[in-house]
């Protein structure tokens, strides 16, 4: 696969094309952080409310990439990312337009529905490329996507104070927002133009009921209703901290008002799960053996992006600002610093993916990234101002490399579990990613940087017990085909047989 890489045709082509869409979604989605101060010093916000605005900009994905995986294994990839793509200028441009604090609340919530376009291109991509070759394919377009964060970081800053003479010789802040957003846009015309869903005659499959996942065993279901009511919680903690001192976005009648909502939610949610699961906890169902699949394995795998993807949300979100802080240093400088542990997706996501694919166990290698991400976080608790500037990337880069290659490591799981329900699975187990990201700036907004470093160090190594005793070597997980397809031929187009 590596050597037809860069050949960009046929299925290579569409996943240069999905990462690329990512890739755009990631830029829209930071957009902010690099920005964090200045605009805090500018609309005169208080440093409580710029890291809820942090908080809020994660708080929404979790919602959508349920809702996103659903219409995924409705719709396609094709149709959905194309429409998300299209969205991300409308809270793009409300950034760029904000006056003040409720304003930037408000824009940063609809940019959290961007952050869950990640889900999408992970369907994309188990249609091309074989279960053997899924971690290098799914680490390649998570990690290359990710790494607009990195273009975000590094980039925006620097195109704001090139452009700064358009707003009177400040950082031209507003401008490059907005420029992330038309630009997502345009691609998302191009790429609803450009790609298709499946090889030529290879079947789109879909799950045969949509409104919730369909589970194989009854435990499986309660375990199902528990993961939803973890999503639930994290934002109802978003809707407490809104309410907090230094921040009154919502008075305590409004917090209670959302936590009621958010009641009715997670009941309309148990509804769907049941309407979906009725005939199997009737047992009026039974699944065949080649059918079922644990959703505590999808469970262990929500743990893991807690602790890699959700970690990499809460750095990538406070460390500009905790290098300026830390050093003394200008915004920009701080910015392209901190854009080192966003720049090593490039290699580290593939790594994990690749580690995956040749370690001939996809457990053991979770297993043990886990316990890197844990120590790496750990060692960066002790960061201070007397530390040397090279050290301290060092060993930000040495977390970042432990957390982007777990990341790879989780998805190349992810769409081995249950193939025409990857989108709702993927989904779930994204969204959990950005539960990690609320917690733990939760957690930050109220303590401080050590804490948070600390606190993340502790739950990866955790999570790595918890693999190491729970987790399964999922079936198939180095086959040349999914089951019930052809295995792919050495044709030409490199594409998959006609669906038996």
């Amino acid at each position: 696969m590596l050597k037809g890489l860069f050949s960009f045709s046929d299925r290579y082509r569409i996943l240069h094309q999905t990462w690329f869409a990512f890739f755009l979604t990631f830029v829209c989605w930071f957009n902010f952080a690099p920005f964090a101060t200045t605009i805090g010093k500018e609309l005169s916000l208080a440093p409580e409310q710029i890291k809820t605005l942090g908080i809020c900009n994660l708080a929404l994905t979790i919602p959508a990439r349920l809702i996103i995986g659903m219409l995924l294994d409705r719709f396609g990839p094709r149709i959905t990312y194309s429409m998300l793509l299209m969205f991300a200028v409308v809270p793009c441009l409300a950034t760029a337009l904000a006056q003040d604090f409720n304003q930037l609340v408000i824009s940063r919530l609809l940019m959290g529905i961007v952050g869950s376009g990640f889900v999408v291109g992970i369907r994309m991509v188990a249609e091309w490329f074989q279960p053997k070759e899924m971690g290098i394919a799914q680490g390649i377009y998570g990690g290359w996507g990710n790494f607009g964060a990195f273009g975000a970081e590094f980039a925006l800053p620097l195109l704001a104070v090139a452009t700064s003479f358009f707003a009177g010789g400040a950082s031209n802040w507003r401008f490059a927002i907005a420029l992330t957003g038309i630009i997502a846009a345009i691609y998302g015309v191009i790429y609803y133009n450009s790609v298709q869903d499946t090889p030529t005659g290879k079947v789109y499959k879909k799950p045969k009921k949509n409104g919730s996942l369909e589970v194989t065993s009854v435990k499986s279901f309660w375990a199902l209703i528990v993961s939803n009511f973890g999503l639930i919680f994290a934002l109802g903690l978003l809707a407490w901290r809104l309410e907090q001192k230094n921040i009154h976005f919502l008075t305590l009648s409004q917090m209670y008002v959302a936590w009621l909502l958010l009641a009715g939610l997670f009941a309309y949610q148990s509804y769907q799960a049941w309407q979906v699961n009725r005939e199997l906890l009737s047992g009026k169902k039974t699944y065949a053996p080649s059918e079922r699949f644990q959703f505590g394995q999808v469970a262990l795998l929500e743990l893991t992006y807690i602790t890699n993807f959700g970690s990499e949300l809460a750095v990538v979100s406070m460390l500009p600002a905790f290098f300026e802080k830390t050093f003394a240093l200008e915004h920009v400088v701080a910015g392209m610093i901190a854009a080192t542990y966003p720049f090593l997706n490039l290699v580290s996501r593939p790594s994990g993916g690749l580690i995956s694919d040749k370690f001939s166990s996809r457990k053991w290698t979770m297993t043990i990234i886990s316990i890197g991400i844990g120590f790496s976080y750990l060692t960066a608790h002790f960061i201070n101002s007397s530390w040397p500037i090279p050290l301290a990337i060092a060993v930000t880069m040495l977390a970042a490399y432990f957390a982007q290659a777990g990341c790879g490591a989780t998805y190349s799981i992810v769409p081995l579990i249950k193939k025409e329900a990857t989108g709702q699975i993927a989904g779930n187990v994204g969204a959990y990613g950005n539960f990690g990201g609320v917690v733990y700036l939760t957690i930050f907004s109220l303590t401080d940087a050590p804490t948070l470093f600390t606190t993340m160090g502790i739950a990866a190594l955790v999570c790595a017990f918890m693999c190491a005793f729970f987790l399964k070597e999922p079936k198939g997980s180095f086959d040349a085909a999914f089951e019930g397809e052809a295995p792919e031929t050495a044709t030409k187009k490199s594409i998959f047989l006609t669906e038996e």
